[in-house]
Formats: C-alpha cells, structure tokens, sequence
C-alpha cells in the first residue's frame, strides 16, 4: 500500500502528482500507523510528493518497521537518506535533466545505497536516458542495487499516453544495460488520472 505525504520542494516538468503538493488530510502519527495496520497488507511505500521533506516521516518509517511492515521510501534524491531507518529501503529517484530538476540532486545520497535499495530514472527522451547511462556507469550502480528506467507516462498534449515505452526497451535491448523496465502498471490497468490505486 502506498502513504503519500503531502508537499515537495521540487517541481518537475512531468510530475504526475501535483495535487499532492497541497492536499491531503493531517493525520497524528498512529493514526497513520493503525490505517496501514488496518489494510492488512505487509508491504508498504511512503512516497509523496516528497515525504523525507517532512521530519515526522522518519518517525513513521522506524514506527512502521517496529511493526514489522516492509517499507520502502520513494525519495527524489534531493534530501539527505542517511536519516532513514536502516530497516527500510529506499528508492532513490536520480532526477534526469529533462525533469528540469537534476541540479537539486544530492549526489552524495549514491554512496549510502545498499543492496536492498533500488534506484529510479524516470526517462523523458533519447537525451535523458543517455545521460541515466552515463550516471548508471560513471557510479558503477548496477554493482550496488537495483536499477530501474521508467517512461515518462504523459506530457501535456501528448495523445499517447506513454510514446517512450518501446523506443525505451528497444534502446535497453540494444545497449544491453542491465537495468529494469519499470511501467506505472496501474496507469496501464486504470484511467491514468485515477488516485488511490
């Protein structure tokens, strides 16, 4: 199950979320912990937004692995991950610069990666991904985790809601980069705009 928290400090050019910049419901903290408690699922994601942008994620990550939940934080790389519970895993989103956010990246976060952890590209066009290959070799990546290349699903005016899909898996295949093809699955099932799925 996924626990978004509300606000993010960055604004990439092809966020998905930007009602989770100011929306949301304010929750105390168990109250939060008991409806995860509540869905009877064991894996949870926090993500937002950007969660570790809000000191009381912290809290909910070591409370939520006191309870024994698997837990995985999405994180935009901006925000030191050293804070994080060493019980969770993070994924760990290495803005490309087509995100027009790859200058707030904090690059030392890439030496705190474990095996458990995973890291994300989300891949606008040929030139982003080019420069995830660099990143992915300059930093010897695929030796530390996993890692993972995502289409961007949708640009405003773009009828085809994920035109990079298969130039992206064309351009791994090719190059043979042993990375992982990741798809928002639920954009594929549901309307892409539909929340809480």
């Amino acid at each position: 199950m996924f626990v978004r928290l509300t606000g993010c400090p960055l604004r990439c050019t092809w966020c998905d979320t930007a009602y989770a910049f100011y929306g949301g419901t304010d929750m105390h903290l168990e109250a939060v912990v008991d409806q995860v408690k509540a869905y009877g699922c064991s894996l949870v994601e926090i993500t937002g937004g950007e969660p570790l942008a809000q000191p009381a994620a912290f809290e909910l990550i070591a409370r939520l692995c006191d309870e024994r939940f698997e837990v995985l934080i999405e994180t935009s790389g901006a925000i030191d991950v050293t804070p994080v519970d060493s019980r969770a895993s993070v994924i760990l989103d290495v803005k490309c610069p087509g995100s027009e956010m790859d200058d707030r990246m904090r690059w030392d976060n890439l030496r705190h990666l474990r095996q458990k952890d995973q890291v994300k590209f989300v891949i606008g066009d040929r030139r982003d991904y080019e420069w995830a290959v660099d990143v992915v070799k300059r930093y010897r990546l695929t030796e530390t985790c996993p890692v993972l290349f995502s289409p961007v699903f949708a640009t405003e005016g773009n009828d085809d809601r994920c035109s990079l899909l298969r130039p992206l898996a064309e351009w791994l295949l090719r190059d043979r980069l042993p990375v992982r093809l990741q798809v928002q699955l639920h954009k594929f099932i549901w309307d892409p705009d539909t929340r809480g799925v």
